[in-house]
């Protein structure tokens, strides 16, 4: 049985038809300009030396620099991408989106996606940052490397987060305030707490209701309102948001369907499918992380009236920040 097409080539398809793009034009738009190979090796901090490949998608350069982030994981190796074509289609996609991403925010980047293979949680601070800076990977990634592509734990706070959340919520309360409604209004449903930190603190300090939230450790519901300040110390002291008072437990992916007016999606791709869609309760959707809506349920939202705010705008902020801060030489 042939393998389904990534969402994003499914969205290019039908964006190509509409925009009455030529078949010549959407083939080049869909076979990624380069990809690149790369391996170091570097030492241990017992002196034992470890090698590591890395490789990079990049897509498109029409516009600028290729750039996009990169994703450290065990599996995400070169050979990987070979023998298991979902690997790779999902790298091509990603690499895809980044240069949707940077043509809609309108900055002068093109799109590219990259991975190194390890396990982050294997690897020591010192590790982490002889990996990042290792110029084996620096042709690899064409000179556009910033605090976005570098491991957080080398950093004093997350990056990505304090471009990416507030970008967010400054995307929901535009589209709201289209709707004649504003986040005060509304009662939220937002995957992950801490990732997201700021995005889940600023729709708090805006009066907005958080009902539900998860992050890796579980999920809890209050549909009077969350305590976000409190859960977020609770978070911290027991490292897992269970048994937090005033709140009740339920599985993560209850949080989907649950009842709310906004949810925030900002985990895994594909969580909202054909089998959930027509469940959904939210009457707004904002795509915190890429590609969490599958076209199936993007069709069947659509036919019940929801809007969706999709990810190449509602979490483009991060790669704008990281724009100023290539252009600032920082």
């Amino acid at each position: 049985m042939p393998s389904k097409p990534p969402v994003t080539t499914l969205s290019r398809q039908h964006a190509a038809r509409i925009l009455g793009l030529d078949a010549k034009l959407e083939k080049n738009l869909l076979i990624p300009f380069r990809e690149v190979k790369v391996q170091c090796t570097i030492p241990r901090d017992d002196g034992t030396l470890a090698s590591y490949v890395g490789f990079r998608v990049q897509h498109d350069n029409a516009r600028g620099p290729i750039r996009g982030g990169i994703r450290y994981h065990p599996e995400v190796t070169y050979s990987a991408m070979i023998s298991r074509p979902s690997i790779s289609d999902e790298v091509n996609a990603l690499a895809q989106l980044m240069t949707w991403k940077t043509a809609v925010a309108d900055i002068p980047y093109g799109g590219a996606k990259g991975g190194i293979g390890c396990n982050p949680e294997d690897l020591s601070t010192t590790i982490s940052y002889r990996l990042v800076l290792d110029r084996q990977w620096h042709g690899c990634w064409m000179n556009t490397q910033s605090f976005m592509d570098t491991p957080l734990q080398l950093l004093p706070a997350n990056p990505l987060d304090a471009a990416t959340g507030p970008g967010v919520v400054f995307a929901a309360d535009s589209l709201l305030a289209e709707h004649g409604k504003s986040i005060a209004d509304m009662k939220f449903a937002i995957q992950e707490l801490i990732t997201f930190y700021f995005l889940n603190s600023f729709i708090h300090q805006k009066g907005g209701k958080i009902v539900a939230v998860s992050d890796i450790t579980g999920a809890v519901r209050n549909p009077d309102g969350i305590d976000i300040p409190a859960l977020l110390k609770h978070r911290e002291s027991n490292q897992s948001m269970q048994d937090f008072e005033g709140t009740d437990a339920m599985d993560a992916n209850e949080l989907l369907v649950q009842g709310c007016d906004v949810l925030i999606p900002c985990a895994l791709g594909g969580v909202l499918n054909k089998e959930n869609a027509a469940d959904v309760k939210a009457k707004f959707i904002i795509e915190g992380a890429n590609q969490p809506t599958d076209p199936e349920a993007d069709e069947i939202l659509s036919k019940k009236g929801v809007l969706i705010l999709p990810d190449i705008y509602a979490n483009s902020a991060g790669v704008t920040v990281s724009y100023f801060e290539w252009v600032q030489d920082l």
